[in-house]
């Protein structure tokens, strides 16, 4: 079964994973920072998240502490796949046209693309 996480889920994720495991309060209170929430639904958008099996709840505790099931890089392996699908038509070249040309890349981050591509050159 592949996990799909909504924008909302994906946004809890992001504090899941740069604290490790977390509270409700702890997530809520960063979720916060960057826009208006109620505490009331980062708590059931948690809840329905460990029904679906994003995350682990630990109930060991007085308090329940949330750990992430799913790791960031499948999470985005998963969106991108979407992505490119849906907005892109299957096409990954339109994908990184797009990309490069919206964000203007470091000279680091081209030369690592360089190698990357250089990667798929040797595989035919």
């Amino acid at each position: 079964m592949e996990l799909k996480p909504t924008e909302s889920e994906l946004e809890i994720l992001q504090v899941i994973w740069k604290k490790g495991e977390c509270t409700v309060r702890e997530v809520h209170e960063e979720l916060i920072k960057s826009k208006e929430s109620g505490y009331t639904t980062t708590l059931k958008l948690m809840q329905i998240m460990h029904e679906k099996g994003l995350v682990e709840r630990n109930t060991n505790a007085k308090t329940h502490l949330y750990k992430a099931v799913i790791t960031q890089r499948e999470a985005q392996k998963g969106a991108l796949d979407k992505i490119i699908s849906t907005v892109f038509k299957g096409s990954t070249s339109d994908l990184v046209i797009q990309a490069l040309g919206q964000h203007r890349a470091s000279k680091d981050e081209i030369d690592a693309i360089k190698d990357y591509l250089k990667q798929f050159e040797g595989r035919e």
